[in-house]
Parts: C-alpha cells; sequence; structure tokens
C-alpha cells in the first residue's frame, strides 16, 4: 500500500469523506459540532482506509497494480470498515479523556441554527 498511485488515494479519501459525513452528520456521532470536526474526521478516516486492507484482509472487489514490483493492493470494504473503526475509536478515546479530564461535564448537545 505505500507506493498507491493517486486513484487510489482519491478512492480512499471518497471512502474516508463518505464514512466521517455519515458519522458526522448523520448519526451525530462527534466530539465537537462543525466542519473542522468533519474535516479532522476525514484525515483520520482517511488514515484507517489505508490501513482497512492490512488490517481485515484482501477480500471483496478492489483494484490492485503497482509498477516494477511494487505492488498495492486496495479492497473497498475492508477500507470502508478500517475508517469506520479507526473513527468509532478515536471519537470514543476522546470521549473517554474527556470524562476522566472533566468528571462532572456533560457534552452539550449542538444548538439548532437560527
Amino acid at each position: 500500500m505505500t507506493g498507491m498511485d493517486f486513484a487510489s488515494f482519491l478512492i480512499l479519501l471518497v471512502i474516508s469523506a463518505v464514512v466521517s459525513a455519515a458519522l458526522q452528520y448523520g448519526v451525530k456521532f462527534y466530539i465537537v459540532p462543525g466542519t473542522t470536526s468533519y474535516l479532522s474526521k476525514v484525515v483520520v478516516g482517511w488514515l484507517g482506509a489505508w490501513f482497512g486492507s492490512p488490517v481485515f484482509g484482501h477480500w471483496g472487489p478492489g483494484r490492485v497494480g503497482g509498477a516494477e514490483g511494487q505492488a498495492y493492493q486496495l479492497y473497498y470494504l475492508p477500507a470502508i470498515l478500517g475508517s469506520l473503526a479507526l473513527l468509532v475509536l478515536a471519537v470514543d478515546v476522546l470521549r473517554t479523556v474527556g470524562q476522566v479530564l472533566h468528571p462532572g461535564a456533560q457534552a452539550q448537545p449542538p444548538k439548532p441554527a437560527a
């Protein structure tokens, strides 16, 4: 996976953006609401998608390519699972750390737009 081409990078970016949007705006699974939180999720989700195929395996539809012996393998379903897993882990860890550091504080629900 280290020698990926630009198309694979974009595929992982799209996977991360979709999974991050589903968590941020669909399920409302975040620490802080807003675009900055979403963009940071996209970065973390891209890393999770990148690690998805090596961690969850090489199965399902995907792309295989490479030049001069530097083969890479990108499988879509493990990339989606990797992105989702790392995003859920990151949010859960940050929530846990927040509870440990500030035990009396509770997360405030987002205020509706006026």
